[in-house]
């Protein structure tokens, strides 16, 4: 049998062949996909750090000074550092293959998410982790906090409703305006959808039932980010959104399997699903069509936009979080503060 990653369970002397495959399945099946993919890319990013910084593979335990060394060389801005500083010269290694884009201090949130790697990989392994020793802990913390930065947002400007007209006027006549058209309106009028649930949708998850009687159409999500495997509540489109998926649905006669697929230059409609990356292609590609400027949002303004047009209209919160899905009130509650903060009489004082 072929060795697992370190992100799989490690083999047992305890458990037999059978056994061991039936394990390593149930963790496939019960880690989504995406933790899946942030664990390969860190492994790959651990893997070569080490062998950079100290020529040598990781160990299992690793070591404490291992853990330390990491979170040293990932809480200063190493374009500051002496050419012959070995942390720099990792990390010039690192850029060199593609897995680094800089010198500059990573965000607190990839060293966060790179050192809960780490850990789930002992865990895997059933070993205790270097990171949970006091003194890993603690300088864990003051990295943490020396980092520090106000927060990114992952779309430079939500797409507000205002702008989601402008992207669906340049969706016109053809297949591919039809599928943008309804993938746009999805996205926005459910909550605002992550670019893995939109293309994870499935022709089943889609219930025509009462759009006939009531212009309704229900989308079963089989998991969120936010939400377990059948326990994510059903959504509701109904308008303008519902009649766009409706078209598409007719107009690329899907009948089953995945529900956005890609179309070919013959405007054909193919078998599989659309990849998260196509999302973001498409948004990039009606927000030049509309005349924006490059960058001037991601696929994630969608979500934004959703959120902070149920503030600007006066929505409760609650009512937005019911389609947004988050699970957090304080995450939510930030689209408001920005609203709120905006439309605040005591901002226009000066005149």
């Amino acid at each position: 049998m072929t060795t697992p990653q370190p992100y799989l369970p490690g083999p047992s002397p305890a458990l037999s062949t059978a056994d061991q495959e039936a394990l390593t399945d149930l963790y496939i099946r019960g880690t989504p996909a995406n933790t899946l993919r942030a664990y390969e890319r860190d492994l790959l990013y651990i893997t070569a750090w080490k062998a950079a910084r100290f020529g040598a593979a990781l160990d299992w335990p690793e070591s404490e000074a291992t853990a330390l060394a990491f979170l040293l060389d990932h809480a200063r801005d190493l374009g500051d550092a002496p050419e012959e500083d070995i942390a720099r010269q990792a990390a010039e290694a690192q850029i060199a293959q593609g897995l680094r884009k800089s010198l500059a201090c990573p965000a607190p949130s990839t060293l966060d998410r790179r050192i809960a790697s780490w850990l789930a990989f002992h865990r895997m392994k059933n070993l205790s982790s270097p990171f949970g020793t006091p003194q890993v802990k603690q300088a864990r913390s003051k990295a943490r906090r020396a980092a520090a930065r106000p927060p990114a947002p992952k779309s430079a400007h939500p797409i507000t409703r205002d702008v989601l007209e402008q992207l669906l006027a340049t969706c016109r006549g053809t297949r591919r305006d039809c599928r943008d058209r309804a993938i746009l309106m999805l996205g926005w009028a459910s909550g605002g959808r992550r670019r893995s649930e939109l293309t994870g949708l499935r022709r089943e998850d889609v219930s025509l039932k009462e759009f006939g009687d009531k212009g309704l159409i229900w989308l079963s999500l089989l998991e969120t980010k936010t939400t377990a495997k059948g326990e994510t509540p059903r959504l509701v489109l109904k308008g303008r959104a519902a009649q766009a998926l409706k078209h598409w649905i007719e107009v690329g006669k899907i009948a089953d399997g995945p529900l956005f697929r890609p179309i070919s230059k013959a405007d054909r409609v193919l078998k599989r699903r659309l990849s998260p990356d196509a999302i973001y292609q498409i948004v990039r590609h009606r927000l030049t069509l509309a005349g924006l400027p490059d960058g001037f949002a991601s696929p994630h303004g969608l979500r934004s936009g959703f959120l902070t047009q149920a503030a600007l209209d006066g929505a409760p919160i609650q009512a937005a979080m019911r389609l947004s899905l988050h699970r957090s009130m304080a995450q939510a509650q930030k689209y408001y503060d920005d609203v709120d903060v905006a439309e605040n009489p005591a901002t226009d004082l000066l005149g």
